[in-house]
């Protein structure tokens, strides 16, 4: 991991810890939403490639009943990238995991990921006054933790989308 000092302010602003975990609280959130158990701690390493790239994001359905083998036949391009770009996010995620970790915002298990919903207030203050495109980014992030849970097993979506653990 490149020290902070030395990181681009671009990559500062867009990747740092703090907005990736909120990231990662609301795909835990959503996931949790479905079905009450914790999300697969696998599943969080395809969030952030999901929701930072604008044309997937934009691209994603608006609801949870469109299927994932559909989505991804009407997307190739979506799938034939996505790995490309975990692989490129992923120390940015573990970052974003041990930060919403030891801040209290998400818990990491043997079970999977958990987001601290005695945090919700927190993380929705945190949210109001920043732009269009980063609540988009949470709410989207919300919407794949629900769509994931919905798609299967982790096992399913990771095969799904081209990724392994």
């Amino acid at each position: 991991m490149t020290p902070w000092h030395a990181r681009s302010l671009e990559e500062r602003n867009l990747l740092n810890p703090g907005f990736c975990a909120t990231l990662l609280w609301h795909a835990a959130q959503g996931y949790a939403a479905e079905r009450s158990t914790p999300m697969a701690i696998e599943l969080s390493f395809i969030v952030l490639p999901f929701v930072l790239h604008r044309e997937t994001r934009e691209s994603l359905p608006r609801n949870i009943t469109t299927s994932l083998p559909i989505w991804l036949a009407e997307h190739p391009i979506a799938r034939t990238r996505l790995g490309e770009r975990a692989a490129t996010l992923r120390s940015f995620t573990r970052e974003a995991l041990v930060f919403g970790g030891s801040h209290g915002l998400l818990s990491l298990g043997q079970d999977g990921l958990r987001a601290n919903a005695s945090m919700k207030k927190r993380v929705n203050a945190g949210l109001k006054p920043t732009s269009d495109e980063v609540r988009e980014c949470a709410k989207r992030a919300e919407f794949l933790g629900r769509w994931f849970e919905k798609a299967g097993g982790t096992e399913t979506v990771m095969a799904l989308l081209g990724v392994r653990p």
